[in-house]
């Protein structure tokens, strides 16, 4: 109602403006100029009262009486005491007593009484002039333009105030809109989404943020219930073994080894839950950006190397190998331990899900997009269907169904990914998988690094 009634002020103050300017430069002007000729007028008496003297002066009101076609123009030249010596007046008006200040009087002259303008001209010897202009038609013109002119600002006020009412209707079914879902969403219902007028203006694209907010917030529930039935059926079996060992041990153990061997078998089972959920705080940590204050700019090619040079060890225990190729001069700007931790998890799937005897490639390039880290590995890889749920927390395909692991690799690639403004991308490399960690390249030249 606030912007209505703002909306209807401005509108009337408009008009009323423009109300303004029309009367000061139509009725004003017809005043102004009246007065202007009165005056020029004047002076030209006076300067030929200056010439040719009083009998001059008097053959000049005459004469421009009688040439005066309009009969709008008034004179009276009066002695020192104001008795009547030429003009079309024949009493010289009490209210008029100093020289140069205009007066509206009504005057009678020829039996007819009007409304005139007059100014007083006081000549040497005593006498006066009076000069003016009958300006009855010239007001009643005026009074016709102010009169229109007010009507036309009531008629605004009016059509303003009417706008004002089909803006608040207009805000209020859209603010209503709005509100109905907001209330539906706050009472559990996250299906509701705003209705699109489809008129493509300020309103619908509202209307799409608030429908994309709820978007977002829906796949975060949704995620949130994934993640509590992942917790769920991927913590209770390892908790389950731990307490059915201990409860075995308890019963049957009839040694200090054998206690000691079932105590350390279900430290191994909560050792394992500790890192899901440590995993996890990390994820969240990073998700918050709270390690943004460890950014700082370095050369990612160190860093690979030595990832290359301990996951090589690792592979070739197990029959594998890893191939690097890594570019000089990679100038990133971000958390070291993260990328690391995000690229080592990169190298743990390729060398976890790769046959023996498969080659894997660690690969770092500088794009027009920024700089690549590209793993690849010749395993079974993920359908092209579950990629895009393969960053979830806790996402298991049926490929890695009998494979060790939490599902939470990925998901903190991701986020590692989105703190430092990039982004994974996860491709079929045929066989295998393609995993690609896009980062943004160092722009300014002061911290680039160069290639040696």
């Amino acid at each position: 109602m606030r912007f209505a009634i703002i909306y209807a002020v401005l509108l009337v103050l408009s008009a009323a403006g423009l109300a303004s300017v029309l009367w000061y430069e139509t009725a004003g002007l017809l005043a102004r100029q009246t007065e202007a000729a009165i005056r020029a007028d004047a002076q030209a008496l006076t300067d030929r009262w200056t010439i040719g003297g009083l009998p001059a002066l008097v053959m000049t009101i005459e004469a421009r009486l009688a040439q005066n076609v309009e009969d709008d123009e008034i004179y009276l030249l009066a002695d020192s005491h104001y008795q009547r010596l030429a003009g079309n007046v024949r009493h010289w008006p009490e209210i008029v007593q100093e020289s140069g200040v205009p007066y509206s009087l009504v005057v009678e002259r020829a039996g007819i009484r009007s409304l005139a303008q007059v100014q007083k001209v006081n000549l040497p010897g005593g006498f006066h002039l009076l000069d003016g202009r009958d300006v009855r038609e010239r007001t009643q013109l005026r009074t016709l333009i102010t009169d229109a002119l007010l009507w036309a600002v009531a008629v605004v006020v009016v059509l303003a105030t009417i706008g004002a009412l089909i803006v608040r209707s207009l805000f209020r079914r859209t603010l209503a809109n709005i509100s109905e879902t907001t209330a539906a969403v706050a009472t559990g219902d996250l299906t509701h989404r705003v209705r699109l007028a489809g008129t493509g203006d300020e309103f619908d694209l509202l209307a799409e943020s608030v429908n994309d907010m709820l978007d977002r917030i829906g796949r975060l529930m949704d995620g949130v219930r994934q993640v509590s039935n992942a917790i769920a059926h991927d913590l209770r079996t390892p908790i389950t073994r731990a307490r059915a060992r201990l409860e075995d041990a308890a019963l049957h153990a009839t040694t200090e080894a054998e206690l000691r061997v079932a105590i350390e078998r279900a430290t191994a089972e909560l050792d394992g839950v500790v890192a899901v959920f440590k995993a996890l705080l990390r994820i969240a940590e990073i998700e918050a950006g709270a390690r943004r204050s460890a950014f700082a700019t370095f050369d990612l090619r160190p860093l690979l190397d030595d990832l290359a040079e301990l996951y090589g060890a690792v592979a070739e225990e197990r029959g594998m190998r890893v191939e690097a190729g890594i570019e000089p001069g990679l100038a990133v700007f971000g958390d070291t331990a993260l990328i690391q931790q995000a690229v080592a998890n990169l190298l743990d799937n390729a060398v976890k899900f790769s046959p023996a005897d498969a080659v894997i490639t660690l690969q770092g390039r500088s794009d027009p997009s920024g700089i690549a880290i590209i793993v690849s590995d010749v395993g079974p890889g993920i359908p092209e269907a579950e990629r895009k749920k393969a960053t979830e927390r806790f996402f298991r395909g049926e490929a890695a169904r009998h494979t060790p692991g939490s599902g939470l690799g990925l998901a903190l690639v991701q986020a590692v990914a989105q703190l430092h403004g990039g982004a994974l991308r996860l491709e079929d490399a045929a066989p295998g998988l393609r995993a690609v960690l896009m980062l943004p390249a160092v722009a300014d030249e002061a911290h680039r690094i160069t290639p040696t």
